[in-house]
């Protein structure tokens, strides 16, 4: 994309110096070539049409290849970002060499396309170039015989030099105006790859008269399944059926894979349900306006993300008119406000793009409270407390009770421990639910909840005795 954004900024640019100056220039040529000795420049008007021939057929040979250079530069770049993002791992599994030789092959294929588009397009130049330096010699030779053989009674020696002043403008004017269609060539594919993502619309559109008030945090799931694609042959999710009432702690557990993010992304509207419903506040989700529902619905995923500023910048994602107070008071419920106070420069602390120099605990937290600094009617933690020691998790985990009772609060955890004392904890397994219930009834009646509770369990005896 961004090869394609510099190749229509160099056409543009190239269009207004010389899209105006070389018609005009050689317009008046023209205009002044005539008044001159018009049956001369008459030769001139034989080489436009083999220009303009020679020209088309360039542009519909180069064209198609530009097409295809232009695909492969966007693999090339994916795979430069794909190995800079993952270089640990290249690192790690010592593929260096294997990546070099991908990256050759591939930059290679993109250079040796590049390289015939551009040879097709160089064809234009010396093309150009022999038509009108052939008109010149007809020029001349004609112009030549005309003053000899009339002794300058038709055309004087003179004239002849002024048309031949005008052939050399032609000739400039021409020249321009081939480069300006060579970047034009390759800037009509770039726009066009430009145009059809910023027309790229959403599938996920607010209806009109849309709702725009949420009654209150609870929540539904109707007979809900989903997947991802209309392709896809396996649903992510499969029957769910479950109702989830307004100020309820929830828990969700279960293996990787078993579809625990796919459920509380559809609550905001990430994703459209493919069967079924899901209402929030009594209502269907498809019928609020999405700005509305989302900001009544604050969802902390998996990967927590900070943007460069200072710390307050970061909060008031949350809440752009959130004060001081709100933010101080937002923090100590999401336990950040320890650590913030330990910075020389506390809220006005920079983050480096990414949140960089901040631990992966510091940064959950910032982001649970960037969260709550939206005052949602439903809050989702999507394994957001995984990089905070047990004892932070459950001061979070006690905060929400004691501050925002009336909040619905929904925790995505692996460990049992981060859901243990929920109102109630959904079990999930293959895309369905497989038990919901209190700690001590899924004890009793969910295999696949005691079993996850005693591996952990003995993993945590077996690091105390050691």
């Amino acid at each position: 994309m961004t090869t394609d954004v510099v190749n229509v900024q160099m056409s543009f640019m190239m269009i207004i110096r010389v899209a105006i100056r070389g018609p005009l220039m050689m317009i008046f040529s023209f205009i002044m070539g005539f008044a001159m000795g018009g049956r001369l420049a008459m030769i001139f008007l034989v080489t436009i049409p083999l220009l303009g021939v020679g020209l088309v057929l360039v542009i519909r040979k180069a064209t198609p290849i530009f097409r295809r250079v232009f695909r492969k530069y966007d693999a090339l770049n994916d795979s430069v970002q794909e190995n800079v993002q993952a270089m640990r791992v290249v690192k790690s599994y010592v593929r260096e060499d294997y990546e070099k030789k991908k990256f050759t092959a591939a930059a290679e294929d993109v250079c040796k396309d590049f390289t015939r588009a551009e040879r097709i397009m160089a064809l234009n130049n010396p093309m150009m170039q022999f038509c009108v330096y052939a008109g010149m010699v007809f020029v001349l030779s004609f112009g030549s015989y005309a003053v000899i053989t009339s002794r300058g009674t038709e055309i004087a020696v003179g004239q002849m030099s002024a048309i031949l002043t005008y052939s050399f403008q032609i000739l400039m004017s021409l020249m321009m105006l081939s480069m300006v269609f060579v970047m034009i060539t390759m800037s009509l594919e770039s726009a066009e790859r430009i145009v059809e993502v910023l027309q790229e619309k959403s599938t996920l559109v607010s209806p009109e008269g849309a709702l725009t008030e949420v009654a209150d945090g609870s929540i539904d799931f109707d007979h809900v399944s989903f997947k991802y694609s209309q392709k896809a042959e396996r649903m992510a999710l499969s029957g769910v059926d479950l109702h989830i009432r307004s100020g309820e702690l929830i828990g969700v557990l279960g293996g990787t894979g078993s579809s625990k993010s796919t459920l509380v992304q559809l609550i905001p509207r990430l994703y459209d349900v493919t069967e079924g419903c899901v209402k929030v506040g009594g209502k269907d989700v498809r019928r609020y306006d999405l700005d509305s529902l989302r900001n009544n619905v604050a969802v902390v995923l998996q990967k927590n993300v900070l943007f460069s500023g200072t710390i307050k910048d970061n909060l008031r994602w949350g809440n752009p008119e959130a004060t001081d107070e709100e933010m101080l008071e937002a923090c100590k419920l999401a336990q950040a406000d320890e650590f913030i106070q330990q910075f020389p420069n506390k809220y006005d602390t920079w983050i480096e793009q990414g949140g960089s120099n901040v631990s992966g605990g510091q940064k959950q937290r910032l982001c649970i409270a960037r969260a709550l600094l939206k005052k949602p009617k439903v809050l989702i933690l999507d394994d957001s407390t995984s990089a905070v020691d047990t004892r932070t998790d459950a001061l979070i985990r006690q905060g929400f009770r004691d501050f925002i009772p009336k909040t619905t609060k929904i925790i995505i955890a692996q460990r049992v421990a981060s859901v243990q004392d929920a109102d109630r904890i959904i079990v999930m397994d293959g895309g369905r639910i497989s038990a919901v219930g209190s700690h001590d009834e899924l004890m009793k009646t969910s295999e696949i909840y005691r079993e996850v509770y005693t591996s952990q369990n003995k993993a945590g005896d077996q690091d105390g005795e050691k």
